[in-house]
């Protein structure tokens, strides 16, 4: 039915639902639908006026590029450009489903540059500024939107699009797995030419949302925040030359003083103290777990102590649970004090 010449859209759509309810979560039947020869009336698909069938379509591709061993049969077949002309001109549902199934192709490394040929950046944008931050459907925009950028036309395009704005806006408020994807892009961006992105990068305020990421980001965008700061910063990057005195906090005021406009600088400002405050009440809590375990052992009786501890005496038991609620004492005094004053009592602290 798909094949013939049928002029019957529906029957043709019911076609395609049936082959639809065939792959969906059975990679065996979603390669022998290909196999069979359906991919070339799907993508013929796309190209119908009738926008069900359309979507119809963009849904087959979307469940059948999830197959690995359909990514380079579909990247190579036509129906990358069709993908990405969806995306400019497609209904609200196929765009969803066109980025979904460029996003599974986009995994499939000699698929990259053929979705970078099809000049995808600007829909890709246009999609990213429309739709929730924290949707799905921008966790996919700024997946495939990292793959690209390695290359300059995507980098050029994401930055003349006005694109970096949404990718901060991403980073802020995306899931944790989107704002993975965006530090990526924004870090690959200055790994690749710091002094030309830089600034694009800055101006759209990315410093609060990297300073929240170094401290609820997954491990991964932690380490990329981390290293995008250290690019960010206004002498050049020299992984070899960093100091123990580059702390992150630091980093931050180096780079927030270059920073134009008041509300950026006191909006990363105050990230920066709420990050600092989150640190000490795990350092606060960690150091009372410790406390605890001393307190414990200074009440075990004589025998336990001379059987359990070995060559160790009371009194050194007595200067390790006095150190320690010296930490504590320090964790709390950061604890409690206000934003401003939490960075300079960190280093006072450091030479007590």
């Amino acid at each position: 039915m798909l094949m013939g010449d049928d002029e019957d859209e529906e029957a043709r759509q019911a076609a395609l639902l049936a082959l639809l309810n065939l792959a969906v979560k059975d990679e065996k039947n979603k390669v022998s639908i290909v196999a069979a020869g359906a991919l070339k009336p799907i993508i013929g698909f796309l190209q119908a006026d009738n926008g069900s069938l359309q979507e119809h379509a963009a849904a087959s591709l979307l469940t059948l590029s999830a197959s690995s061993v359909n990514k380079p049969i579909i990247g190579v077949s036509g129906a990358i450009p069709l993908l990405v002309n969806i995306l400019e001109q497609g209904s609200s549902q196929a765009k969803v489903d066109a980025i979904m199934a460029l996003y599974n192709l986009s995994t499939h490394r000699e698929n990259v540059k053929l979705i970078l040929n099809s000049k995808p950046v600007p829909f890709i944008v246009d999609l990213l500024k429309s739709c929730r931050k924290s949707s799905k459907t921008a966790e996919k925009c700024v997946a495939v939107l990292e793959y690209v950028v390695v290359f300059d036309e995507a980098r050029d395009a994401l930055v003349s699009e006005e694109g970096v704005l949404s990718v901060v806006e991403v980073l802020e408020s995306g899931s944790l797995q989107s704002r993975e994807h965006a530090v990526g892009i924004l870090l690959t961006m200055c790994e690749v030419d710091r002094f030309k992105y830089r600034g694009p990068i800055l101006s759209e305020g990315v410093i609060p949302g990297l300073l929240q990421l170094t401290v609820q980001g997954t491990p991964k965008s932690r380490s990329k925040a981390k290293m995008l700061l250290h690019l960010l910063r206004d002498s050049p990057y020299q992984r070899a030359s960093l100091q123990p005195v580059d702390t992150l906090e630091n980093l931050v005021y180096n780079i927030i003083s270059q920073i134009d406009g008041d509300g950026q600088v006191s909006k990363a400002e105050k990230m920066l103290a709420e990050m600092v405050q989150a640190s000490m009440q795990r350092s606060l809590r960690h150091l009372q777990e410790r406390a605890l375990v001393c307190i414990l052992a200074d009440h075990q009786a004589p025998d336990e102590r001379a059987g359990g501890l070995g060559n160790r005496t009371p009194n050194s038991d007595r200067r390790r649970s006095s150190q320690v609620n010296s930490e504590v004492a320090k964790a709390m005094v950061l604890y409690s004090a206000s934003a401003e004053e939490q960075a300079t009592t960190v280093c006072f602290l450091a030479r007590h």
